[in-house]
Order: structure tokens, then sequence, then C-alpha cells
């Protein structure tokens, strides 16, 4: 948790293998992270950032992107836990509503709950949320993170905030403050 441009999101692109040039060890699974194949980290890591990338695609396309053999119904669930479901259901095709170029029919907020959506879906063992609630209002925010605090049973989930109110649902807080994490 930290005031915005203190370190966070380097910190958790350095938790996921997208930073170089740091000192010290940061290992998963026992292992140096250094040393996982990429193929394993994509498999056992989800991450959500802020800017949830969306291709050109239906909104079911964009989900399925976290797991290809997905059902219908393991879609619509991710989708529940993620607030955006409701959303969906108002589309003109619902989950086969194209989502244009980068996710340009859809807000910011929209985006970020089908970012939410996928890791859910991806269900992998690791879960990394960089402001995963940022462009939410709290009543969304409160859904994805009661479904984050159930899902959380036997996964390793690493939250990043600005926001005390996305914290609350946290074991343990850890501030930082000019890239010094306490």
């Amino acid at each position: 948790m930290g005031e915005s441009g203190c370190g966070k999101s380097t910190i958790a692109a350095v938790l996921t293998g997208r930073a170089a040039g740091y000192t010290g060890s940061v290992t998963i699974g026992g292992r140096e992270l250094s040393t996982v194949k990429e193929s394993a980290l994509l498999q056992n890591v989800t991450l959500v950032s802020l800017g949830s990338y969306l291709f050109k695609g239906t909104v079911a396309d964009n989900l399925r992107i976290a797991n290809r053999n997905a059902t219908h119904e393991q879609v619509v669930e991710a989708c529940k836990k993620a607030s955006i479901h409701d959303f969906i259901m108002t589309l003109p095709q619902g989950y086969d509503t194209p989502v244009g170029e980068l996710g340009s029919t859809l807000s910011g907020g929209e985006r970020q709950r089908l970012g939410v959506a996928r890791a859910f879906l991806h269900d992998a063992p690791y879960i990394l949320l960089d402001e995963p609630t940022s462009n939410l209002d709290s009543l969304n925010e409160a859904v994805i993170l009661k479904s984050l605090a159930e899902e959380r049973r036997d996964k390793t989930v690493v939250l990043v905030s600005h926001r005390a109110s996305t914290m609350r649902i946290a074991d343990r807080t850890y501030s930082v403050e000019n890239g010094r994490m306490s």
C-alpha cells in the first residue's frame, strides 16, 4: 500500500519477473524467480494490472484467453465474482458482443472488471493484483474484494493499492514509501 508513484507497481513487476536490474532475491515455490521458466510462470501466476489489455474480439474471446478450455458456466461464474456479468447481459449479444480494438467500446472500469474475471478464470495458485479496483465504484469494489477473500484460501494473493478500503481484506499490509517497503 502506498501513494501513487511510490514504487508499488515496480515491486509488482519484480515479483512477476517483468523487471530487471533489481538487487536481492525473489523466490516462487522455493525457487529463484530467474530460474523459473516463463511457461511455468504463465501457468502459475496471474497478473491483473491497472490497464487490462483487451484485443479485438468478443467478450467471451477476451475472457477465454485465461483458460481456453473454460465452459460457458465457468466464464459466467468468473464474471459474477468480478461484478461484470450483469453488465455483459445488457450488451446486445451478451458474451458474444465484440469489444472493439483494445476494448474501445468499454469503460476503464468495465475493462478492469474483465481483467479480474480473467484472473478468476485462470485460477492460478499465485495472483498479483496491481490496483485492480482503482476505476471502480465502491459497490463493484466490494463484490470483487468479497470474491477475492473467498478465493484466496489455497492461493497466494498479492494486492497492490493506494486505497485503504481495498487493503481491508489483506492478512498483512506493507507500506511503500519512496521505493522502500516496510
